[in-house]
């Protein structure tokens, strides 16, 4: 028990853990981001190369 109360009180490693935290929220966000870019612009990307195939076999 005297081990975990120690923990709960020692703050030297609340800074790595708060920028670790971050990071993290960080890099979840732009994941989350780039994976909705990505489907964005292959839709673009094929609506665009659909409009072109139309416009060559007409």
């Amino acid at each position: 028990m005297r081990f975990f109360r120690s923990l709960l009180s020692d703050r030297s490693g609340a800074t790595a853990v708060e920028y670790s935290l971050l990071a993290a929220i960080i890099g979840i966000t732009l994941a989350i981001a780039l994976g909705n870019y990505y489907d964005l612009m292959n839709a673009m990307f094929g609506h665009i190369g659909n409009t072109y195939q139309n416009a060559i076999s007409r």
